[in-house]
């Protein structure tokens, strides 16, 4: 039986040096047994689900680079995903598997007046700490929904989460560094590497006004604890409202530059259709691409699973999640007859704007069979498409989600 992860990963990682609440790893690894395992509802969906270091039994897309995706029903426990069920994503294989957290420094560097190099210790100590709660989710996500299909890890709705991140604003650190006049980016680089030297390094960049809005933060802790190994200790670049692509864990280096940065993962992957939906016909290219950047508006029914039996002729609540890039959600709208019909759901209590925000509402459901759908609707009067929008990656899927139950 192989095990999953790699036996001897597991036990490098439980000697490593940890600092403050993060907890040693357990070095027993856990193998993928025939009843541990999960169907995502598409073609070829069948996964294993397995335990990592410091995380809970999750959906394993693949595992060299980890690729983890969160159990569904998560997102129904809680508005804010615990650090052990938060998703994984990685796009170089060779990730760090000791890091000493007392000779960490973060670089900063390129065109600045004086190139620094910081200690997590003066991260923590030499700059007023900032808070922000935020939805990181992988831009591939849902892609296992796509028809007709397209490359990529076919993903569920799994590779996403909501957490409480702490940290230091990227702008107070680039202002100690002083940014040059002229300068146009900002590009991030973390400690994970390729394996195959023609592999491009994972480096993603941010204009300079945006890197320095006061809200993109270095964080260094998430939901209260350190950040766990998996998801970028022990500091990561935290750019809300941002696809994931641009949280680049194991951050240790930053350097601005007077140019757009022409790198792979910016000029060639995550990139989408330059037009108004970010679409085009099913099959076809696109005439010209940009780069992915701000969350779509998003909704879900979580307590509700595809296929249920609910009671006929009593209030049956339907609870979710709705969020978008930043703008903050406004509305969300609840259908029991596939779309022909609307209500008003109630919002739960507002975290911030980057958030996920909870929504209840209850429904009398008449005996039969009920095509639920949910769709949200931000401050700026985005909302979320019908119909699903199709583009070559698989990327910026938002449309209305559907769920049936039968009342009975």
């Amino acid at each position: 039986m192989k095990d999953y992860p790699d036996r001897r990963w597991l036990l490098r990682q439980a000697g490593r040096t940890l600092s403050g609440a993060a907890a040693s790893i357990v070095s027993t690894s856990l193998g993928a047994r025939a009843e541990d395992r999960v169907t995502l509802p598409f073609a070829n969906g069948e996964r294993p689900l397995v335990r990592y270091p410091g995380k809970r039994p999750l959906i394993q897309l693949t595992a060299r680079p980890p690729q983890l995706e969160t159990p569904f029903s998560v997102f129904n426990e809680n508005v804010i995903t615990p650090n052990d069920a938060f998703f994984v994503r990685y796009h170089l294989a060779d990730i760090p598997l000791t890091i000493d957290p007392d000779a960490f420094r973060l670089e900063v560097k390129g065109n600045v007046e004086r190139p620094i190099s910081l200690s997590l210790a003066e991260l923590k100590s030499g700059f007023e700490p900032v808070e922000i709660v935020a939805v990181h989710q992988c831009t591939g996500n849902s892609r296992g929904f796509v028809e007709p299909r397209v490359a990529g890890g076919q993903l569920g709705h799994g590779a996403m989460g909501n957490a409480r991140w702490r940290g230091v604003p990227l702008k107070a650190v680039l202002d100690k560094a002083g940014v040059r006049a002229g300068s146009r980016q900002v590009v991030f680089n973390g400690l994970d590497k390729p394996v195959l030297p023609e592999t491009p390094d994972f480096l993603k960049a941010l204009d300079v006004d945006h890197a320095r809005d006061g809200e993109v933060i270095l964080a260094y802790a998430m939901n209260g604890e350190d950040l766990p190994w998996l998801n970028g200790f022990p500091l990561r670049l935290v750019v809300p409202g941002y696809y994931g692509t641009y949280w680049v864990k194991h951050l240790n280096e930053i350097t601005v530059i007077d140019r757009v940065f022409d790198g792979f993962w910016m000029s060639t992957a995550y990139r989408a259709p330059d037009n108004a939906c970010a679409c085009v016909e099913p099959g076809r290219k696109p005439l010209a691409t940009t780069p992915v950047t701000r969350f779509n508006v998003r909704s879900f029914i979580t307590n509700l699973a595809d296929g249920m039996t609910v009671a006929a002729g009593t209030p049956t609540l339907v609870k979710g999640i709705a969020f978008d890039g930043g703008y903050g959600v406004a509305d969300v709208l609840l259908s029991a007859d596939g779309g022909q019909s609307w209500r008003e759901a109630r919002l739960g209590a507002d975290l911030g704007r980057y958030s996920f925000r909870e929504w209840r509402a209850d429904l009398d459901l008449p005996k039969g069979a009920h095509e639920l759908k949910v769709r949200a609707i931000n401050t700026i009067g985005q909302s979320q498409p019908m119909a699903p929008l199709w583009n070559p990656p698989g990327y910026l899927r938002n449309v209305v989600e559907t769920v049936r139950v039968h009342a009975a």
